[in-house]
């Protein structure tokens, strides 16, 4: 999968984790628009790489009994990222707003 993707995806993931609790696998997958498996899969990933930690709620009735809570690591994770995602999207506005420069310039002479 592209670096770049797969860095967009667990920036995102670490800013949901971090902005609402209580959300389930399927709401994740649902708001970040990939499968549920993918969220699965993204969710173990995180977990192995000590980004957050998944605590089960033996008493739960209800089918969620998981909380996902980012670590230390998972923090200074997530603030890595919003660097890194934040200078790429500088870079991308930036190539865009060339080729608007460009393309209005062509337009002038009728290219």
């Amino acid at each position: 999968m592209n670096n770049h993707l797969e860095q967009e995806i667990r920036y995102r993931l670490l800013k949901l984790l971090c902005e609402e609790r209580g959300l389930t696998q399927r709401d994740m997958a649902k708001r970040m628009g990939i499968s549920l498996g993918k969220m699965n899969y993204c969710l173990s990933e995180l977990a192995g790489k000590g980004l957050i930690k998944i605590q089960r709620f033996k008493s739960a009735k209800k089918k969620r009994p998981y909380a996902y809570v980012l670590t230390p690591d998972g923090l200074e994770t997530k603030a890595r990222l919003t660097v890194s995602f934040l200078q790429r999207k500088i870079k991308e506005y930036d190539i865009k707003q060339q080729i608007r420069d460009l393309t209005a310039e062509a337009e002038e002479y009728n290219i």
